[in-house]
């Protein structure tokens, strides 16, 4: 255990190492810091903190840096995430609210975190894997043609043509939506679309090509809706540390490269009283990111699975800054894709 003095010198190293990249010493911390003590005293303190094991010198008669437990118990003993400023929630909501649909808030997000926190940004794509069918409706475009539309739960509409082998009037095409709405509301995409496929042989041949088609439709829905992907930027920021790496960042990218590195991480990253999950080097060696910090938050949309943003970078970070703006475009992300 160390004392409350010990671990605000802690903090005051982490700070000064993350801001200037060069070892801490205790006379700078006297210089930098109002502890109201002698250099002797801070010198005590963090050969009690090199025993934990939170700082280490890299170099014989030089000062301290952190260890990735020493970042682990600054990151655990923030007591709070310094908000972002008015202008900066001000940026968020204005360059994102710009975006036309979902493509284009993802690519923005992805930028916007990558610029507030210097590091390389991370969005996984809203997957519908829970979405259900909301209602089928069936607009008559021709006797022998109509317009087959799916709206799920989510908001998501599909819209297809489909070619009718017989004229089919108004109110065989009401029965039929009926029909379908019967079958298809309320269950997921997958569901729906077997069930469509096992009434096909069953109903009158005029109604067996709207069900194909938008069997077809449904199936090909929920393929695509359980496709995990990532959207990516700021890599640039990667290679801008490359100092703080100590081999080559080719083998972090890389890991970056293969998304299902990163959604496999992001699964197992439980947010905290914050709202915010942290790792931290060693914690995700296994990743094949052991000099690399990970923090990311959730947002949700109606009708979707949890989703999840962040960002990779060295483990020597702004933590705080990070986390709150990590959490604010999370935070934002919900509340617009929700409202809409």
């Amino acid at each position: 255990m160390v004392s409350e003095r010990s671990l605000a010198v802690l903090r005051a190293i982490v700070q000064d190492y993350v801001a200037s990249r060069e070892p801490v010493g205790s006379k700078t911390i006297v210089e930098r810091h109002a502890f109201g003590v002698s250099a002797a005293t801070i010198r005590n303190d963090m050969a009690l903190l090199e025993e934990e094991e939170l700082i280490a010198a890299p170099h014989t008669s030089s000062g301290r840096i952190p260890t990735d437990k020493g970042y682990r118990v600054f990151v655990d003993q923030l007591t709070d995430i310094r908000p972002l400023s008015q202008a900066q929630r001000q940026a968020i909501e204005t360059f994102l609210g710009e975006s036309s649909d979902l493509d284009e808030l993802l690519a923005r997000t992805v930028r916007l975190i990558a610029q507030l926190t210097k590091q390389l940004a991370v969005v996984q794509y809203p997957s519908f894997g829970s979405a259900r069918v909301r209602h089928v409706e069936l607009v008559s475009l021709a006797p022998d043609r109509a317009l087959c539309v799916l709206i799920a739960d989510s908001g998501q509409v599909e819209q297809r043509l489909v070619e009718l082998e017989q004229p089919v009037d108004d109110e065989t095409l009401g029965a039929l939506r009926g029909r379908l709405n019967e079958i298809a509301g309320g269950r997921t995409m997958a569901d729906a679309a077997e069930a469509l496929s096992g009434e096909i042989g069953s109903v009158d041949r005029r109604h067996a090509a709207v069900l194909h088609t938008l069997a077809v439709t449904l199936a090909e829905q929920a393929r695509v809706q359980r496709q995990d992907r990532l959207v990516v930027a700021g890599a640039a920021n990667l290679v801008r540390d490359e100092l703080d790496f100590a081999g080559s960042i080719l083998g972090v990218i890389e890991a970056i490269e293969e998304q299902v590195v990163l959604l496999r991480l992001f699964g197992e990253m439980a947010t905290d009283e914050h709202a915010v999950a942290v790792r931290i080097g060693r914690e995700n060696a296994s990743f094949g990111l052991g000099e690399t910090s990970v923090v990311s938050s959730a947002f949700e949309i109606p009708g979707r699975d949890v989703s999840r943003l962040g960002i990779v970078g060295p483990t020597r970070m702004d933590y705080s800054t990070s986390m709150a703006a990590v959490r604010a475009v999370a935070r934002y992300l919900s509340r617009t894709l929700g409202e809409s």
